[in-house]
Order: structure tokens, then sequence, then C-alpha cells
């Protein structure tokens, strides 16, 4: 089963699901701003992406943050607070594939590769 993470009016979430229902995948969504972050998925998560390409500094929510907010970020442990109490600073999607291989944002082509070049 393929589990795609983010939040549900995201417009590249939209793709990404589109893309998924499109090639006939079975996929499980979970809305990390309604059922919240799996905290303990995030230690995998930084691991895999690294906090600098997980969390997203380029979206409203973290210009949003006040300076101090974002000058706390300083370590894993602090981003990973962040993106409990703010989800949205989360980039996304984080999609944990069915051989358990994770893949953050889409692209078309880059989720055919990793479906074998359905």
């Amino acid at each position: 089963m393929i589990t795609v993470y983010g939040i549900s009016n995201c417009d590249t979430v939209k793709r990404a699901r589109a893309w998924l229902a499109a090639q006939g995948l079975p996929v499980e969504f979970h809305d990390y701003k309604k059922q919240g972050v799996p905290a303990e998925l995030l230690p995998a998560w930084l691991k895999a992406f690294g906090r600098d390409r997980l969390l997203n500094r380029a979206g409203t929510t973290w210009r949003k943050l006040d300076e101090a907010a974002r000058a706390a970020v300083v370590d894993d442990a602090s981003a990973a607070a962040l993106m409990q109490a703010e989800p949205s600073v989360i980039k996304r999607p984080v999609v944990r594939w069915a051989d358990g291989s994770l893949t953050l944002g889409f692209t078309p082509e880059a989720f055919a590769a990793q479906q074998g070049g359905r």
C-alpha cells in the first residue's frame, strides 16, 4: 500500500494523488493538517530527506512565523517540534511507497521512475 502524507488542499498533493489514481494504484491518504503529523515517522523522514529539504522555508506558514520561532530551528529535534506544531511547514507530499521507500514532492517523472516506468 502506498501512503501519501500531506494536506488535502495543497495543489502538489492533489496532482500527486491524481497521478497515482490514474495509474490505478491503491493509495491511503493521511492529511496531517486534520489527522496530525505522525511523530513516530518524523525521525525517518528527517533521516531520508534532511531537515533543510523537509522543512519548507519558502512557504507562507514559515514566513508567518516570528523570527524567534524560525531561529529556534537549529537541529532535527527542534525541526520536528515545529513540524508537529505547524504541519504546513512540511514540504509535501511525503510518500511511503509499497516497498517502504520514501519520496518528497511530486513530479510525474519521479513517480513513474519509482513505479518502474509505469
